[in-house]
């Protein structure tokens, strides 16, 4: 199972960036997919996740409104729309992939860095 990220990159703050994973290796309508960040010195965070089939999604509050998480069954990817980047969002984000009915992540991807500026 591979997931591969790409995507990421350095904007101003008020910028947009779009972040895709392709997944290959798996049934990836078996799999519901998130994303995660994780910032230097702090805990990997949950971002966005989105069901097996597209049909349920979730935020976390610091991104809510401002992100959106979508998946294409069909191309085997998921992506994260940022917009409205803050400074605090700088991480390097990883998808990750989630069996149904299974509340834990199987699978991760190797992250994509983002780097907002002020």
């Amino acid at each position: 199972v591979q997931l591969q990220a790409s995507g990421g990159g350095l904007v101003q703050a008020g910028g947009s960036l779009r972040l895709s994973c392709v997944a290959s290796g798996l049934t990836f309508s078996n799999y519901g997919m998130g994303w995660f960040r994780q910032a230097p010195g702090k805990e990997r965070e949950f971002v966005p996740a989105v069901t097996w089939n597209g049909g349920n999604t979730y935020y976390a509050d610091s991104v809510k409104g401002r992100f959106t998480i979508s998946r294409d069954n069909d191309e085997n990817t998921v992506d994260l729309q940022m917009n409205s980047l803050k400074p605090e969002d700088t991480a390097v984000y990883y998808c990750a992939a989630r069996r149904r009915f299974r509340n834990i992540y199987d699978y991760w991807g190797q992250g994509t860095q983002v780097t907002v500026s002020s």
